[in-house]
């Protein structure tokens, strides 16, 4: 019988480590391309303030890189300790994409990063732009093989189980590689690192402004970082709707759990703006719902209904017996390679095969499997409903917020008024972390709502881990936090230092990056 406590600790010391380290991954995508535009600029202009911002905002970015490496590193190692039947079971799948990002990140990105802080006086100034053009273009492709890798685990596409094997093996790359799942998540992820950002800049040089500090920086950087926040918070909501329709299709139970949807409604389906989920009892205490809304977003028609939960435990009974049939089959084949018949049984039902592996849970042998087991396993299916439901809406809520004070901004920003608006200063200063609860919250929701399992429909999660003791998960789980957060410290005191030490002064500038002229500098402020 497996050991859930092994299991829970595995569980919780990826999400630690996953988590620390997307801290860093949203703020080195966007920063990237950010610093590309500002040093496009110089290019076009040659005015000397666009490379002091391209220096400035490329050092951050340059620190950010470095943790987000560092933090990187130690996760990947995580497969083959904490959950090594799971890089044994789909190994041939997942290995390909994570491969290939650490080759874009260590090689591609890593090269570009040395080019781009160490080439300014051994380059051309077009040299140098394509440098930065292609470090941003690298960082992103760097993001995408992982998420490549996660869109998978979503929605395993371009693969089957070898019964002489025992493994999933991959049968089309180009499934893998195009998986509509994985280029949703991919674009709605780099979206959000873009808002991140967008928003740390303009945080930094509100911060400026209201000190009276690096002016003319601050407000040219705060007028690139407002559009091109619009625009990425607007992308952000765009495709997250476009990745909450491809998740009803592919995972139907983690939208129904999203949404509090315990029976299936009549269509279209209503939005549940606010409720309270009783998952004893399988039904919603208290609701204010929103009609049509939930059809509209989910199925994108007024006659689709969206299947509740129960109706979904229905359907996972229904695959856990397929599962079932699936198993004898193979125990048949592994006893007698040569069985035709088993084969051809196992063909027809080895997509069910992972349903039937929810019943290790309760019962080793499955010739003893009862009744009760496999209405046990079924309801298993459906994750914790309460988190999801509200920690989505914390999400989607700052998506709203993100558009409004964006387009706010670009509105005052291209009236040359951005700066004379202290109060919305401060209401961006205040912000600054508020991106990242959006991305934390939209990778709880994505990965806490796949669960029970670690490859949807494939192999349950507690079935995916390493024979560990609880003692050994205890000692590396109080050695990686305590490690992350002595880098996240480290981390933030760096960033910290080297936005309150500012840009290097230019000529005619003071120490604090006010204009040593005191006429200019009371107009400017």
């Amino acid at each position: 019988m497996i050991d859930l406590d092994v299991v829970n600790l595995s569980r919780f010391q990826f999400a630690a480590t996953a988590l620390y380290h997307f801290i860093f991954v949203p703020l080195t995508l966007g920063l990237s391309f950010l610093v590309a535009i500002m040093e496009s600029v110089y290019v076009m202009t040659g005015r000397a303030i666009w490379k002091k911002m391209t220096l400035f905002w490329g050092t951050l970015f340059g620190i950010n890189f470095a943790l987000g490496v560092a933090t990187g590193v130690v996760m990947e190692f995580q497969f083959g300790m904490n959950w090594s039947y799971y890089s044994h079971y789909v190994g041939d799948i997942f290995g390909a994409p994570l491969a290939l990002e650490g080759l874009m990140a260590f090689f591609l990105e890593a090269t570009f990063v040395g080019l781009f802080f160490f080439g300014w006086n051994r380059m051309s100034k077009v040299s140098h732009l394509v440098v930065t053009w292609l470090l941003a273009l690298g960082t992103n492709l760097s993001a995408l093989w992982i998420l490549i890798a996660n869109g998978w685990m979503q929605n395993p596409v371009g693969a089957v189980f070898n019964p002489d094997t025992m493994r999933m093996e991959m049968t089309d790359f180009t499934a893998v590689l195009f998986n509509p799942v994985a280029q949703a998540k991919f674009v709605h992820t780099v979206s959000a690192g873009y808002v991140c950002a967008a928003m740390f800049v303009m945080a930094v040089s509100a911060w400026y402004l209201l000190r009276g500090r690096h002016i003319d920086l601050a407000k040219r950087s705060m007028a690139v970082a407002a559009s091109f926040g619009l625009a990425s918070a607007l992308s952000v909501v765009v495709l997250g709707d476009e990745s909450g329709y491809l998740t009803t299709e592919h995972q139907k139970m983690k939208v129904a759990a999203i949404e509090a949807m315990w029976e299936t409604e009549p269509a279209p389906a209503g939005f549940h703006l606010i409720a309270w989920p009783n998952q004893e009892d399988r039904k919603n205490d208290f609701s204010i719902s929103i009609p049509y809304v939930m059809g509209l977003i989910g199925t994108r028609s007024l006659t689709t209904p969206l299947l509740g939960i129960d109706d979904l435990i229905a359907r996972a009974e229904t695959r856990i017996r397929d599962g079932m049939v699936a198993a004898e089959a193979l125990e048949r084949i592994r006893a007698n390679p040569k069985d035709a018949e088993a084969r051809a049984i196992f063909d027809r039902t080895w997509e069910d095969l992972g349903y039937a592996l929810l019943l290790k849970r309760y019962q080793s042998d499955m010739s003893k499997v009862t009744d009760a087991d496999i209405r046990q396993a079924a309801v298993d299916t459906v994750p914790t409903v309460a988190p999801l439901f509200w920690t989505f809406r914390i999400m989607v809520a700052l998506g709203f917020y993100f558009i409004v004070f964006f387009a706010v901004a670009f509105w005052l920003s291209t009236r040359g008024k951005l700066a004379a608006h202290p109060r919305l200063l401060k209401i961006a200063f205040w912000s600054m972390p508020l991106p990242w609860v959006a991305i934390e919250c939209g990778w709880f929701v994505a990965e806490y709502g796949r669960q029970p399992w670690v490859i949807e429909g494939v192999l349950p999660t507690y079935y995916a881990a390493s024979g560990l003791s609880v003692l050994d998960l205890a000692i590396s789980l109080t050695v990686f936090i305590v490690l992350y957060t002595v880098l996240l410290i480290i981390g933030i005191k760096v960033m910290t230092h080297a936005i309150k030490a500012g840009p290097k002064p230019e000529k005619g500038e003071g120490p604090q990056g006010r204009d040593a002229n005191p006429v200019i500098a009371a107009v400017d402020a």
